[in-house]
């Protein structure tokens, strides 16, 4: 048996392989109601019998068992604590998992924090952003899509984000799910106020999740991916040689439940706020991108930012971006020496 020194030096050179793994660069039916994952009791089934359901966003159709997940690095300094684990639920789809806690915060609300193809979750890894996600007390969750990154592998080449595009959609909303699942048996979070942050495909994905998990009380979505046709068109994501299989009917209905000017209309449960930087979205067109914000309801947000000084000024500056989820997800307390004192250690439910 591996001591748990070897165990770690294993991960830590999967992890880093998987860092460097190649990837491509260029690459109509109604939603279901809203409903919380169900509850299950204690899962002991590995991750290879899980049975997954791509044409359903809820949970309550798959079968997904995780294994137990897999400690990699933690780092504590005075602002923070950090993280990094391996969690699976999936054959062959292990996902590294990110988590910043504000130190001093027994029970801290969460945020999570989805990023569009090809962006990644280990920009984690950098502490300047951990300080400023957590420094109202609020804990920051992120992890990559798939076929993105480190998940990015055992495929052929010709199979990408967009070429699988009703996987990567669905399967990444299950993820959400599932991370909240895990969250959640841990007891160390305020799974009363969670929020979520999407931006590209991940507030595609973000606005999918919040649709089928009450568990999440507020939305907010920068420049997200939506109205396929139009998308799959013109988007400078989609490389010319592959557009016209995109646009042919049997690759678009499919992905029409799972698109946000489908979602959007009937989106009033939490609140929500879409933001559009309408003079640098190179992957949205502009076609796409007015669609999108013309089906937004009246009880949702919309944020536009003419041009980058705008966009700097009210949002990109010192952390502004996070203001609109603080003052809809309000911050925990700081806990008591009491409450420090029971509070799990990092890692363990």
């Amino acid at each position: 048996m591996l001591s748990r020194k070897k165990l770690f030096l294993v991960f830590a050179i999967l992890l880093l392989s998987n860092q460097f793994q190649a990837r491509p660069q260029s690459p109509a039916a109604p939603l279901p109601p809203t409903i919380t994952a169900p509850d299950r009791p204690q899962d002991t089934a590995p991750s290879s019998s899980s049975v997954e359901d791509w044409s359903k966003l809820s949970l309550r159709e798959s079968d997904l068992h995780p294994d137990p997940p897999l400690a990699g690095q933690t780092d504590t300094v005075p602002e923070f604590t950090r993280e990094l684990l391996r969690v699976q639920w999936r054959s062959g789809d292990p996902i590294d998992l990110y988590i910043v806690r504000p130190a001093g915060v027994a029970k801290p609300p969460v945020i999570v924090y989805l990023y569009g193809y090809p962006g990644e979750a280990v920009r984690f890894l950098n502490s300047s952003l951990c300080k400023t996600v957590t420094r109202n007390g609020f804990a920051a969750v992120s992890f990559s899509s798939m076929l993105t990154g480190q998940r990015y592998h055992d495929v052929p080449m010709k199979q990408w984000f967009i070429s699988d595009l009703q996987r990567s959609l669905v399967g990444t909303t299950h993820d959400v799910q599932m991370v909240l699942n895990y969250l959640e048996s841990r007891g160390d979070f305020d799974m009363t106020r969670v929020g979520i942050f999407g931006e590209g495909s991940g507030g595609t994905i973000a606005l999918l999740a919040a649709s089928v998990d009450s568990r999440i009380q507020a939305v907010d979505v920068l420049n997200p991916w939506g109205d396929w046709p139009t998308w799959l068109a013109a988007s400078r994501v989609v490389p010319d040689a592959e557009r016209g299989e995109y646009l042919k009917p049997d690759f678009l209905k499919p992905v029409v439940p799972f698109d946000s000017v489908t979602l959007l209309p009937r989106f009033t449960r939490v609140p929500l706020r879409l933001q559009q930087s309408l003079w640098d979205d190179t992957k949205t067109p502009a076609a796409a991108r007015q669609h999108i914000a013309s089906v937004l309801p009246s009880t949702a947000e919309l944020a536009q930012y003419k041009s980058q000084q705008e966009y700097y000024e009210k949002v990109g500056n010192n952390g502004k971006m996070l203001d609109w989820m603080y003052a809809h997800l309000p911050p925990a307390k700081p806990a008591t020496k009491s409450a420090l004192a029971l509070q799990p250690s990092p890692g363990n439910p």
